[in-house]
């Protein structure tokens, strides 16, 4: 497979999760369909776009008048009602494909910013939690300043970024993992 020469015995594999690892947009978009719902007590009639992450940015977008209790409340709810969605989310074969190859003989390493109940509960479901030797999840800072979670992830571990080869597919991580001094495979280029 395209990606995987690049891959060598002391080398250390990182794997982001939402939209590398598992496809999880849909579900993420109904569960917050259903926290809409509960919390406005009204249908939220907008449709689903596979190429647009449902975030908070765009549920306020969506719902002009929407109150920062609401919003934080919708959230909450959200992160409830996620595993009622699960079967919605789907993996990403060749990237799994890499992951069982590699986990007995390679460290590999979940880094994602995700929150760390909904990405256990991804993996669970999935059956890929012990296909990982350590696990980084979203990283919350009171400056909300966004943290860089590969210089996270290198810190923690105490290694070096020219061991390590990154499973990425979005943009602004993908620039943070090459900051860093990562490799950067992209799904999308499998």
């Amino acid at each position: 497979m395209k990606g995987e020469s690049k891959i060598k015995s002391d080398s250390i594999l990182f794997f982001d999760m939402d939209g590398t690892l598992v496809d999880t947009n849909y579900a993420n978009f109904l569960s917050y369909k259903k926290a809409v719902e509960l919390v406005k007590k009204t249908n939220f009639n907008i449709p689903y776009n596979p190429e647009q992450r449902f975030n908070r940015s765009l549920l306020k977008s969506t719902i002009p008048n929407l109150t920062e209790t609401e919003l934080e409340m919708i959230v909450s709810e959200k992160e409830k009602y996620y595993n009622d969605f699960l079967p919605e989310t789907q993996l990403n074969n060749k990237i799994v494909e890499i992951l069982i190859k590699y986990c007995k003989s390679n460290k590999t390493v979940l880094v994602t910013n995700c929150r760390m109940n909904r990405a256990l509960a991804t993996l669970n479901y999935h059956g890929l939690t012990d296909k990982f030797s350590n696990f980084f999840f979203r990283q919350f800072r009171k400056s909300k300043k966004k943290t860089n979670k590969f210089q996270n992830a290198i810190l923690n571990l105490g290694i070096s970024a020219k061991l390590i080869i990154a499973f990425e597919n979005e943009e602004i991580e993908i620039a943070d993992a090459q900051n860093a001094g990562i490799l950067v495979i992209n799904p999308i280029n499998l």
